[in-house]
């Protein structure tokens, strides 16, 4: 359990210090246009995403936080339930990546009533949805418990 946690704390730390450095930057440069170009095929950009993944129901409601928040609280404490009953590493990092980046977008919804994305990937005019180092985390978690789980079914069948 302890090196799922060293990993969610790590995650929600770089990702929080990471937040605040875009926003400094974007504020000591009059938002440059919310959008810099840092090599052809990435942007720092500058969003506030009060919905969910993707953009999914970004609206102004105050309501959004709150409920998002909620949830994210919930499947957290779901997910170090399982943390706690794992003896996997890899398992362990996995949901320590869920965990850190689910409780770095949480501290955004109840600090700033909205999710900082500031990663923007493009090739030529089209642009993938702008992300933060929690949505990475949570993704990359995410594939590592798939593959676990698609690990553990092949050796069982064996």
């Amino acid at each position: 359990m302890r090196l799922g946690l060293a990993v969610a704390v790590v995650v929600a730390a770089a990702d929080q210090l990471a937040k605040a450095w875009v926003l400094q930057f974007f504020a000591a440069h009059g938002d440059a246009g919310r959008r810099v170009p840092v090599t052809p095929f990435f942007n720092l950009v500058l969003t506030m995403n009060r919905g969910m993944s993707f953009g999914l129901f970004n609206t102004g409601a105050a309501f959004n936080a709150v409920i998002f928040a909620a949830l994210a609280t919930i499947i957290v404490a779901a997910l170090l339930v399982w943390l706690a009953r794992t003896r996997e590493a890899w398992l362990a990092i996995a949901i320590g990546l869920v965990v850190g980046g689910a409780a770095g977008n949480v501290a955004d919804r109840l600090t700033r009533g909205a999710v900082v994305d500031f990663l923007d990937f493009h090739w030529g005019a089209w642009h993938w949805f702008s992300f933060n180092l929690a949505d990475a985390a949570i993704s990359v978690g995410v594939a590592l418990m798939l593959i676990d789980g698609l690990r553990g079914r092949r050796e069982t069948r064996n």
